[in-house]
């Protein structure tokens, strides 16, 4: 999977699920995606924020994307501010606060995608999963050429696994009986009903990541991770 910034609870529930998760980062960047923005509440609303890019392009690669360092050093304080007021109430504020702190102030990324797996691995740390990681554009340059489909069975094949896990949305892309040709079995994985109290009226779904561990212990977070059907 593209790496993405503190992305939503069923990209760690397909991390859960995994022995190995590979960050999918030598391929395309997605103008207007979710790579390098987010949603959380603020003012019981959701509310997108978003780290600045220099010149990001569609026909660059994710690994190729640079952060803009200068408007990067200047919000980053903002957007903290704004997390801490927002969720200062929440009941696992303390513990899951200085975790996000450390990722946004951490020194030397240059491109986004350095920042988005940082996320993603203090996320997985902090919830004790022991899924290992890869990175497509260091442990994989050698299928870098080739087809979609073909690249990903050679790595499933290269970690001497028979499995793909892909997230529900791969439906629209993979067929089970191409993989199956090349000797891998194809699922998708699909979130059941999330839902937990948060302090709102009403739930609002598919936030950040930052909002399930705001109003969730790790047990209870780990237990919505879970909540899936292979498909």
């Amino acid at each position: 999977m593209q790496p993405y910034l503190f992305p939503y609870i069923g990209y760690f529930q397909l991390i859960n699920a995994v022995d190995i998760f590979v960050f999918y980062d030598d391929v395309d960047y997605i103008k207007g995606g979710w790579i390098n923005r987010n949603t959380i509440l603020v003012n019981d609303k959701p509310n997108k924020f978003t780290v600045s890019l220099a010149g990001s392009s569609s026909f660059s690669k994710i690994s190729e994307t640079k952060i803009d360092l200068e408007k990067y050093k200047k919000n980053t304080g903002k957007l903290l501010k704004t997390i801490e007021q927002s969720y200062k109430k929440a009941p696992f504020f303390n513990e899951v606060f200085p975790v996000i702190k450390k990722v946004f102030t951490l020194p030397d990324y240059f491109y986004i995608s350095e920042l988005a797996i940082e996320s993603i691995c203090a996320v997985s740390k902090y919830l004790s999963l022991d899924t290992r990681f890869q990175i497509s554009s260091v442990d994989h340059q050698d299928s870098k050429y080739i087809n979609r489909e073909s690249r990903i069975t050679h790595i499933v094949k290269k970690n001497d696994a028979n499995i793909y896990i892909n997230a529900i949305g791969g439906v629209e892309l993979y067929k089970k009986r191409d993989f199956e040709d090349r000797g891998v079995r194809l699922q998708f994985l699909e979130p059941q009903n999330i839902f937990y109290k948060q302090n709102t009226t009403d739930f609002v779904p598919c936030l950040s990541i930052i909002d399930v561990l705001m109003f969730n212990s790790v047990e209870e977070t780990c237990e919505l991770l879970n909540n899936y059907e292979l498909v």
